[in-house]
Formats: C-alpha cells, sequence, structure tokens
C-alpha cells in the first residue's frame, strides 16, 4: 500500500539530490522519512512541519550569504558613508568614515542641541540684525533684518529648510553671545565622544565646521534624543509670521524624502556647501531595522536622495545598484583632494 506521506518522501529527496549544500538541513528529516515509511510511526502533519521548518532556515541561510555578497557591492555615489544599525548597535557599512571633512549645514543639529539644552524660553521672541548676514558666501535669506520670531520657530526653520540667519540668531542670543556657542558647541562634541570634530559656528557656512561620517553617527544619535529635533527636522512645511515688519513666509523642508510615503524618517538634516559637497543624515527604518544613515559629500543635487534609496534597497532585497561613471570621478578626485589637505596639514603640524 502506498503510504500517504511518500509523496513527500521523494520531493524532499529530490531536493536533496539536487541541492547538496543543503544537504546538512534535510539529512535528519530524510533519515525520519526513511524510518516512518518502513514503521509508519510519524504522522503526515509531523513531516510537513519538518519540512517547512527545514525550507525555512535553508531560506534564512541563502539571505544571510546574500546579504554578505551585497555587503561588498554596495555602491554609494557619496565620498564618505556610514550606515549603522540602531538595533544591534552596530555599524553595517562604511566608507571613507574617519576622514574630517566639512560638513555644512549639518552643523544645525548641533546647533538645536545646545539651544536646548541651554533650556532658553523657546517662546521668547528673538531678532535678526546685521550680524546674522552671510558674509563667507553671501548666500540669500528672504528673512529680512530686523525681522523677530520665536526661538521656537527659529529652530523650525533652521533644521526644516536650513535657514541660516535663522540658525545665527539662535547662537547670538545665547547667554554669553556667539563665541560662548561655539564654545558649548565643541565641549558638547567632547562629552559625545566626537573627538574628530570641530565647530566654527553655528550654520555650518564655515569651511571649519569638520567632522568624520564616524563621527556624525554619534551627533546623529545624540539628537535623535531630543522630540523636538525629531519633529522639526521631519516637518514637511511651515508658514512663519514675523514681527517688526509683520509679513509671513512659507517654508519647506530641504529632504525631499519627508514628503515621501515609502519613507518612514525620524529625523533628517541636509547640507551643502561648495567645500562640503551634497550631506545627507537621517534616522530611518528600513527592512523593520532602525538605521542611522551619514551621506557626505554626494556628486549632484540628488545624489544624497539617489544614495539613500540605493542603501534602502540593498538592505531590503541585498541588491547593489550602480552608480554612474561621472560620481566615480568625482569620487577619486575629491578623495584626493582630502588625502592632499591631510597630508599638507601633517607636514605643517
Amino acid at each position: 500500500m502506498f503510504h500517504p506521506a511518500a509523496g513527500l518522501y521523494f520531493s524532499i529527496r529530490s531536493i536533496h539530490a539536487t541541492a547538496p549544500r543543503l544537504r546538512f538541513l534535510l539529512c535528519p528529516i530524510f533519515w525520519r522519512l526513511n524510518k516512518m515509511i518502513i514503521k509508519k510511526h510519524l504522522t503526515v502533519l509531523s513531516l510537513i512541519l519538518c519540512a517547512m521548518a527545514s525550507l525555512f532556515h535553508a531560506s534564512a541561510v541563502v539571505a544571510s550569504e546574500k546579504s554578505v555578497r551585497a555587503n561588498s557591492e554596495l555602491q554609494l555615489a557619496s565620498v564618505h558613508a556610514v550606515i549603522y544599525d540602531l538595533e544591534s548597535d552596530q555599524e553595517i557599512y562604511s566608507k571613507n568614515a574617519d576622514i574630517p571633512v566639512p560638513i555644512a549645514s549639518i552643523t544645525k543639529l548641533m546647533t538645536a542641541m545646545v539651544v536646548l539644552d541651554a533650556g532658553l524660553p523657546l517662546d521668547e521672541l528673538i531678532s535678526v540684525n546685521s550680524e546674522d548676514r552671510d558674509l563667507l558666501k553671501n548666500t540669500y535669506s528672504r528673512v529680512r533684518l530686523g525681522s523677530k520670531l520665536s526661538r521656537r520657530e527659529m529652530l523650525k526653520l533652521a533644521l526644516m529648510s536650513s535657514e541660516n540667519r535663522a540658525a545665527s540668531a539662535l547662537g547670538r542670543h545665547y547667554p554669553g553671545g556667539r563665541q560662548k556657542f561655539i564654545r558649548a558647541m565643541n565641549e558638547k562634541a567632547r562629552r559625545l565622544g566626537m573627538f574628530n570634530t570641530y565647530f566654527a559656528d553655528t550654520t555650518g557656512l564655515s569651511s571649519e565646521n569638520t567632522s568624520t561620517a564616524s563621527d556624525l553617527v554619534k551627533l546623529v544619535v545624540a539628537a535623535n534624543q531630543y522630540p523636538l529635533i525629531r519633529e522639526f527636522t521631519t516637518a514637511t512645511s511651515h508658514a512663519a509670521t514675523f514681527r517688526n515688519p509683520r509679513y509671513k513666509l512659507s517654508f519647506v523642508n530641504t529632504n525631499a524624502l519627508v514628503r515621501r510615503d515609502k519613507w518612514d524618517i525620524q529625523l533628517s538634516k541636509t547640507g551643502y556647501t561648495r567645500e562640503a559637497g551634497r550631506c545627507l543624515v537621517m534616522v530611518t527604518e528600513v527592512d523593520r531595522r532602525p538605521v542611522v544613515m551619514v551621506l557626505l559629500d554626494s556628486y549632484g543635487k540628488l545624489t544624497p536622495v539617489g544614495d539613500a534609496g540605493r542603501v534602502k534597497k540593498w538592505m531590503e532585497t541585498g541588491v547593489a545598484s550602480t552608480i554612474s561613471a561621472q560620481a566615480k570621478h568625482y569620487q577619486r578626485e575629491r578623495y584626493n583632494q582630502r588625502l592632499s589637505v591631510a597630508a599638507s596639514d601633517s607636514n605643517q603640524g
């Protein structure tokens, strides 16, 4: 009489023969099936459960191998990068992560933390004056000199839309003034273990504001502990009503990803200067894992967004996308420039 489990037996036997690398998983089932058919002691349900368990483990092995392969294949257009898994507290990808480079408006995350640490009244009106003009890069701002806005809204504009006059005003209205504020920024960096980081201003316009991708992971993790920073950096837009004179301006988030449904972003900050290139840091969830992405000196205006998408795809599927030849050329040039500057600084020291 044909045993009801014989079909399952021959299916597993076929898999066993055609997939030698899974034999160590299937051997126990194979042996039990032989014994069952001879002695007819096991039930069909038991066999099915055993087979499902083995195939599940086999899939896990294949997925693990795929992940290992992908780790060496991931390509990013950013010159410096770190992907950090907050759940395991481990770095899962890094690239030129320990070279100090200008960080542009990523600076404003530290600016925000120092403001909030000081416990200054958030509803207090603070003003923008001629000291808040950008004399380094001559960047344009729609915020008029003489304007007043609450410290809370100035903080939101600095974080969400990277408004430089707002960030400058926040530092100037600190007890002891801007220099005391900058000192507090550097002291905070030391406490966070950011020993390759230096701040020279509150906006990030100065190319002397430098850090490494590894240090910025620490900055992002620390900033993520502040609910107001998480809220303001992920807000999609804000309409601010200024006083003296009274006028209204609308602002949008500089990171387009916060407006995309497929992204779950808990914290975000962009940055750009000619020296720093395009920069993006985020805390987001990918494949049900909370991760920090630090992407510095990306090639092209949309490249940080593209790199974030490449990381997401790589983590979710194990498939690594390619980058353009222009991006590769840019990386070589920028990396060589960094090495040249580092060697020059070393010789002068």
